[in-house]
């Protein structure tokens, strides 16, 4: 017998998305986000359907994210940010956390996190790849939230078939 494969759909219609953007490093945070609700929108999600929290930094992300989790209101979250190589340790103290609390809402809430917070040496580099890690983001959250969805109705569809007795 095969496993069973299950790919979740790029179908964003009907999801809720909530969207959490770093304004430090703004040029990049503008186009990570330009280019992240472009491919939402491509992608079926509503423009009602999605909301932006602004934040000072990539640190602030996941205090904004759990926040939004707390509310279960969101089918999937998206973090946008930079966070640029500079002269000292500081670069890997954010970078660091803020990945993990970006993490640890995805374990506590169970909400899919699509993580956009770049981490670079240089401006250059976080400026090449901020449209592509954008709509990338928004591809990841509307897969990871179809496939929350299907398994959320595969659980239920397996305990109604299942006879305890």
């Amino acid at each position: 017998m095969l496993p069973q494969i299950h790919q979740a759909s790029l179908d964003g219609t009907g999801l809720t998305i909530g969207v959490v953007c770093s304004r430090f490093n703004q040029s990049v945070c503008q186009a990570l986000l330009s280019a992240c609700l472009a491919e939402l929108r491509r992608l079926g999600v509503a423009k009602d359907d999605i909301l932006v929290i602004s934040v000072p930094g990539a640190l602030e992300i996941p205090y904004a994210l759990s926040r939004l989790a707390d509310a279960a209101a969101y089918d999937a979250l998206i973090a946008l940010g930079a966070v640029i190589r500079g002269e000292t340790y500081h670069f890997e103290v954010v970078s660091n956390e803020a990945a993990r609390g970006i993490q640890q809402v995805v374990l506590e809430w169970g909400v899919p996190v699509a993580n956009a917070v770049l981490t670079t040496n240089t401006d250059e580099q976080a400026e090449e790849r901020a449209t592509i890690k954008g709509t990338e983001a928004a591809q990841v959250a509307v897969e990871m939230a179809c496939l929350g969805q299907a398994l959320a109705q595969a659980d239920l569809d397996d305990e109604s078939s299942n006879d305890p007795f």
